[in-house]
């Protein structure tokens, strides 16, 4: 019996000391941190809001993060630049927006016939992906921690049948990343629109098509209501990459615990991410489908004609830039490499 009593002693003095405040929490301070994405938008917009929650959660409130949305602070394009010089300490993005400023965010945000989320997870993490992408960042100032592993997107929405590359030559299109590259060799007209604008662009035909990422997210553009035609696969972007950025001398200031508490943060967002977006693409689709829109994929002719377009691309941009090419090449053998135990493990498809 007066073991219990202990037990219950010792139960009831650590509610106490998790209930009160700490001195960490009474001089905990609050960072603004901007998404380049409205806070509505399915999967990737709630995204920074839960890594938020989630870092309070594991630093007791000693790190405490608000979450604003695109363009409250600045224009969603000039995130980068704002954590970079201090202007915002953090930032949550799509990797490929600041390959303008970082040849290979192109690569890292995106590559067209490339690895699919299993493989680009394991060489960021495991295959020396993260390394090469800091060393691109700390130039620029900027911490940056891979967030949210989006899986493959969509082909894109179309108001004209794409039956071969023939028809590709003159089409205004936003498309952003090494896609929009391959799709400009093949004679479209690409454009870089921000996620709350095409829409309107698509309406009113400043655009012809558009890519912007999964059903999932598509479906909450209301793309289905002006596009006649949802094309796949989704081969310039097979996976990609969201990230949080944080200025460095931000980043510093945080202790070690803190600095991992936000890392495993991310890590935890991620496998979230991935088992909400795997349930949500079939069910967007079919709402795609009412909606009177005809999903197609793309003939091989043209899928071809983009592959051969994409390596003519990257192999041009990794010329350019070493870190580009330093990716490039580790990220291509190491879906050489493992890609192995994919094919082995490939299962026939029912009734084949």
């Amino acid at each position: 019996m007066k073991q219990i009593l202990k037990r219950v002693a010792a139960a009831a003095a650590l509610a106490v000391a998790v209930g009160a405040p700490s001195s960490a929490w009474a001089q905990a301070k609050t960072y603004d941190l901007q998404s380049v994405f409205g806070l509505q938008v399915p999967s990737i917009g709630p995204s920074p809001v839960k890594w938020a929650e989630r870092v309070a959660l594991m630093t007791n409130n000693e790190v405490r993060i608000k979450v604003l949305g695109a363009g409250e602070v600045v224009p969603p394009l000039e995130l980068f630049g704002a954590v970079s010089s201090g202007a915002l300490p953090m930032g949550y993005d799509w990797v490929g927006y600041w390959s303008s400023k970082i040849p290979v965010a192109n690569l890292i945000g995106s590559m067209p016939f490339g690895a699919n989320p299993e493989l680009f997870l394991g060489w960021m993490f495991n295959g020396g992906g993260l390394e090469i992408l800091q060393k691109a960042y700390t130039p620029h100032n900027v911490k940056v921690l891979p967030c949210h592993l989006v899986v493959p997107e969509a082909g894109g929405w179309f108001n004209k049948e794409i039956n071969s590359p023939d028809d590709i030559k003159g089409l205004k299109m936003r498309i952003a990343g090494l896609g929009a590259k391959a799709m400009e060799k093949l004679g479209a007209s690409v454009q870089l629109v921000p996620s709350g604008e095409i829409y309107v662009s698509l309406e009113r035909g400043r655009i012809e098509a558009t890519e912007f990422s999964a059903p999932q997210l598509d479906l909450g553009l209301g793309l289905q209501k002006i596009a006649k035609f949802y094309y796949f696969p989704g081969w310039h972007q097979p996976a990609s990459w969201n990230s949080i950025i944080i200025n460095m001398d931000v980043w510093k200031k945080f202790t070690p615990r803190q600095q991992q508490a936000m890392t495993e943060a991310c890590y935890a967002n991620i496998a979230f991410n991935a088992a909400d977006q795997m349930g949500a693409q079939v069910d967007a689709l079919e709402k795609i489908e009412a909606a009177g829109v005809k999903i197609r994929r793309f003939p091989d002719s043209v899928l071809a004609a983009l592959q051969k377009a994409s390596h003519e691309v990257m192999q041009a941009e990794a010329a350019k830039d070493p870190l580009f090419k330093e990716a490039y090449q580790s990220l291509t053998a190491y879906i050489k490499r493992n890609g192995r135990w994919i094919e082995l493990q490939a299962l026939p498809k029912a009734g084949s």
